[in-house]
């Protein structure tokens, strides 16, 4: 494996709440397992991200293999979000990255895909980020502002339709989107949208 490009960014270097997030949706008479619904998302990973608002290239690792732990990937984000991630975790139902060196967001997201309630007829799709952003100034624009913020929930609403129709499922509803923002003096605030 080749020597990483950039040095991981976890969430308690980051500055301003931590912001847990959450967006999943949930799909009936699914033609896919959990297990084959990852396994695609995991062999075509930049497929199921919109291109216009994050764009995925493979920098580090096979750029034709399967996703393995070390792989990097550059993001372009629409404006100036631009960041790399690592994997640092592939099962056969999940994966996750965390964020590396000048990523607006410090921290860790993942993605999985399982039985809803233990019903082999239902599953749910899930993307969970744990981060803070990188710096009081991208945590003054991408959040104060909101404008990365935006962009964010855009990307990760149209990623989870995209694994929805790979599915061959029918979704039950609209993606729904959980934040539980968390200041460092203890305040907590949570928000649930579709």
């Amino acid at each position: 494996m080749a020597t990483p490009s950039h040095a991981e960014q976890p969430a308690n270097t980051g500055s301003g709440p931590w912001l847990e997030r959450r967006y999943y949706i949930d799909l009936e008479r699914p033609r896919l397992s959990p297990t084959q619904l990852m396994g695609q998302v995991q062999a075509d990973l930049p497929h199921f991200s919109p291109e216009m608002l994050a764009d995925f290239k493979k920098e580090q690792g096979d750029p034709n293999g399967p996703l393995q732990v070390g792989d990097e990937f550059r993001i372009k984000i629409l404006g100036p979000w631009n960041g790399s991630v690592r994997v640092t975790d592939v099962g056969p139902t999940s994966f996750e990255f965390i964020t590396l060196e000048g990523h607006p967001e410090a921290g860790r997201i993942r993605f999985e895909v399982h039985y809803l309630d233990e019903r082999p007829g239902e599953l749910r799709f899930e993307i969970r980020s744990r981060a803070r952003s990188r710096d009081g100034l991208v945590a003054f624009a991408y959040d104060t502002i909101g404008g990365g913020l935006l962009m964010q929930k855009a990307t990760w609403v149209e990623f989870c339709q995209r694994v929805a129709a790979a599915s061959g499922g029918q979704a039950l509803g609209p993606v729904v989107v959980d934040t539980m923002r968390r200041t460092p003096g203890g305040t907590t605030d949570h928000k649930h949208s579709h």
